[in-house]
Parts: C-alpha cells; structure tokens; sequence
C-alpha cells in the first residue's frame, strides 16, 4: 500500500496541474446541479482554468539558484566540473591559449577512456562541441 500512496504523492508533487484541472472540470460540472445556475459551469471553468491555474503555475515555479549564476549569462554548463573550471581560468586568464588547448586535450583524453560510448557518438559530440567552443573564444 505504500507504494500506492507513495505514487500518488508524487503525482500530486509533480502533475499538480493535471489534477487541479480535473478538479476545476469536476466542480465545473457539479456546480450548476448544487446551485441550480446554468451559467456556473462556464464561469468555473473560465476561473479555474483561464486563472486561477496560470497564476498558481507562475507562483509554484521554482526560482533559479542563486549560486549556479556566477556571471555566465546566455552560457550553458557542459556538466563536467573540470571543463567548466578550466574555461573560467581561462577567461580570467589565468592561463594562456597554448596551456588551455594542452589541458582540453587532456580532459579529452581521459574523458574517451571513462565515458562509455552508450550511444556510438557521445564522444565526438563532445568534441565537436569543445571544438566550437575553442573557436568562439578565439574569435
């Protein structure tokens, strides 16, 4: 039974729009039965669903962190710890191109040999991906 309730806590916690959206159609349709108005169905529905949920969606939306944002607006992390490191150093220039390209190659060749190729191509996305990334910042 734990399982069960376990998985409606989560439907609950992650599918709250669906189930509110039922609910607003439920009480959309039970609403001119109790009160005896035709008209209670639509306003219902258009409260419930034309509101009320877009202003609970925005207000339940989680806030981004505010330590992942440190000056790289309109970049993405690659995800690996030491890349992101050594593009930070060298962006403050820490370090020159010639050492940047050395410790990349580095990076990359450990990374073959630790990542599994699960799909044939991860590697050479990577790359590819590393590669533009030299040439954005020699431009």
């Amino acid at each position: 039974m734990t399982g069960f309730l376990r998985r409606i806590a989560w439907n609950l916690r992650h599918r709250w729009r669906r189930v509110f959206a039922l609910l607003v159609v439920g009480v959309g349709v039970l609403a001119p039965f109790l009160t005896g108005l035709w008209w209670t169905l639509p306003l219902v529905w258009f409260l419930g669903l034309f509101v009320l949920l877009p202003v609970l969606h925005t207000l339940a939306k989680p806030l981004p962190d505010s330590d992942g944002d440190d000056g790289r607006s309109g970049r993405e992390h690659t995800g690996d710890p030491a890349l992101d490191a050594l593009r930070e150093r060298y962006a403050r220039g820490d370090i020159d191109e010639g050492e940047f390209e050395r410790r990349l190659d580095r990076l990359l060749e450990t990374e073959d040999v630790e990542t599994p190729d699960r799909n044939g191509d991860v590697a050479a996305r990577v790359r590819e991906n590393l590669e533009r990334e030299i040439e954005r910042i020699r431009e």
